[in-house]
C-alpha cells in the first residue's frame, strides 16, 4: 500500500483526494494538513466516514511523525515552493496541483530532487480529458499558423491565467513558432483587451465567473476554417483519476515531471 499525505485536506480538493485515497485498494490515508480544522476527522469531512486520521496543521512535524510515501497538495500559489522545498528536504515524494510556480522555481525544485534523488510531479491539470486536450491542442498546431486560448474558471482562483493554458501554449509552442500569422496591427482600446500575449504569440483570455469550475478552449484558424477543441469540467470527482496515476507513477520514480501529459503517453 502507498501511504499518501493530503496538503490542504480540507479543501474543495484537498477533499476530493482524501476520499479518493480512502476508496483506492492501493493508497491508505496516513496524513492529512490543512491550515483549519486541526483535530477534525479527515474522512468524515470528506465522505462522511471516519478514518482516524486527524487534521493537522504543521507540515514538517506531520510528516516526521505519519512518513508518508507521496504527499498531495493542492493548497495556495502563495505558499506552494517551501511547501515542495520541504517535501525534497525530507524526501517525500509529492504530487503538486498548486499552480502559480514561476519557471525559475520550478528549474530550482527540479534541481533539488535530482541532488536530494526523491521524485515530483507537478501538474496544471489532473482532469485525463483536460490533458488530452492540451496533447489535441499540440497535434493541431502543426497545421494551423493562428490560434488563440480561453479559460474560464469559478471567481475564487487567484492566479491568471491558469497554469493549464500556459502549459497547453508551451506544448503548441514547441511545434509552432509563431500563432499570428497574417494579423495586421492592433491597438488595444481598452488595456488587456487583446488577452495576455504568451508563448508563441498566443493570445489567452482568462474569464472568472460564479457557475464554472474549470473549462478551456483552444481556437484554431486559417482560412476558411476554425477549428475549437473544448474542455469541461462538470464536478472536481473527473481530476481524481489522474491524481492516483500520479502517486502510483511518482512513488515507482524519482524523477520531477512537470504535465500529467509526460506519463499519459
Amino acid at each position: 500500500m502507498i501511504k499518501v499525505g493530503v496538503v490542504g485536506a480540507l479543501g474543495k480538493m484537498g477533499k476530493e483526494v482524501v476520499k479518493a485515497v480512502m476508496n483506492d485498494n492501493t493508497t491508505t490515508l496516513v496524513m492529512a494538513v490543512d491550515i483549519v480544522g486541526e483535530g477534525t476527522d479527515a474522512g468524515l469531512s470528506a465522505a462522511g466516514k471516519a478514518c482516524n486520521i486527524l487534521i493537522e496543521t504543521d507540515i514538517e512535524k506531520a510528516i516526521e511523525t505519519k512518513k508518508p510515501d507521496v504527499i498531495v497538495d493542492f493548497t495556495q500559489p502563495s505558499g506552494i515552493y517551501e511547501h515542495v522545498c520541504t517535501y525534497i528536504k525530507h524526501q517525500v515524494k509529492s504530487v503538486i496541483g498548486t499552480t502559480g510556480l514561476k519557471e525559475n522555481q520550478l528549474k530550482e525544485i527540479e534541481k533539488l530532487t535530482k541532488e536530494n534523488k526523491t521524485g515530483c510531479l507537478i501538474a496544471p491539470n489532473f482532469s485525463t480529458g483536460a490533458v488530452l486536450l492540451m496533447m489535441f491542442a499540440k497535434q493541431a498546431a502543426k497545421y494551423f499558423n493562428n490560434a488563440e486560448i480561453i479559460e474560464l474558471h469559478h471567481n475564487q482562483k487567484k492566479d491568471a491565467p491558469s497554469g493549464t493554458a500556459i502549459k497547453t501554449a508551451q506544448l503548441m509552442a514547441e511545434v509552432n513558432s509563431d500563432f499570428t500569422f497574417g494579423n495586421c496591427p492592433e491597438t488595444e482600446l481598452i488595456k488587456g483587451s487583446r488577452g495576455g500575449n504568451s508563448e508563441a504569440n498566443i493570445h489567452i483570455h482568462s474569464v472568472r465567473m460564479p457557475g464554472y469550475i474549470a473549462s478551456q478552449e483552444v481556437i484554431f484558424g486559417s482560412s476558411g476554417q476554425i477549428l475549437k477543441l473544448a474542455h469541461h469540467t462538470m464536478e472536481r470527482s473527473c481530476y481524481m483519476a489522474g491524481v492516483l496515476l500520479a502517486v502510483k507513477y511518482i512513488n515507482d520514480n524519482n524523477e520531477f515531471i512537470y504535465g500529467l501529459d509526460n506519463i499519459m503517453q
